[in-house]
């Protein structure tokens, strides 16, 4: 099972994607999709829509986790990373990916074991959990990884209760 997770961004959306072996969990690939600031909003959202799909055509991901959004302060940012959401859903969408989402608290939480960690304590665990040799960055996509990790474990959960 691939799983693919992502952490929205206009400028810069992180992805992850990991599958599940027997022998544990395995990084398949992850990085980031960055968009130029000095080009109009609805060409950004195009680079995006079109990065993403191409992502999704290479490695045809069982199912995929994007992070919830959740701003307390800056609703300019709030308002782009929202429209940079809606073209993450509609590509996964039409591409008949089931869609999960999390709070930034739950990625923590299942990651961490603590829904308040700092980013450098996920960035380290989710380098144990996927034994990855060095530290994931650009952080964008050691967040993806998370949400990935995040996603496959309330899969598990809920894979036992149906």
């Amino acid at each position: 099972m691939c799983i693919l997770g992502i952490d929205p961004g206009t400028a810069t959306t992180g992805y992850g994607l990991i599958v599940e072996t027997q022998s544990g969990l395995r990084t398949l690939e992850y990085g980031v999709i960055s968009t130029p600031a000095n080009i109009p909003m609805d060409k950004r959202l195009v680079i995006l829509y079109d990065r993403l799909t191409e992502i999704v055509s290479s490695f045809h991901p069982s199912s995929c986790a994007v992070e919830r959004l959740f701003f307390r302060r800056n609703v300019t940012t709030a308002i782009s990373v929202g429209q940079a959401r809606g073209v993450i859903l509609l590509a996964l969408s039409k591409n008949f990916i089931p869609i999960a989402e999390y709070t930034p608290m739950e990625i923590k939480l299942a990651v961490a074991g603590y829904g308040a960690a700092e980013k450098k304590q996920v960035q380290f665990m989710v380098q144990s959990i996927l034994d990855l040799k060095t530290l994931p960055k650009p952080d964008d996509a050691a967040d993806a990884l998370a949400i990935a990790i995040c996603h496959l474990h309330s899969k598990r959960i809920m894979d036992l209760y149906e």
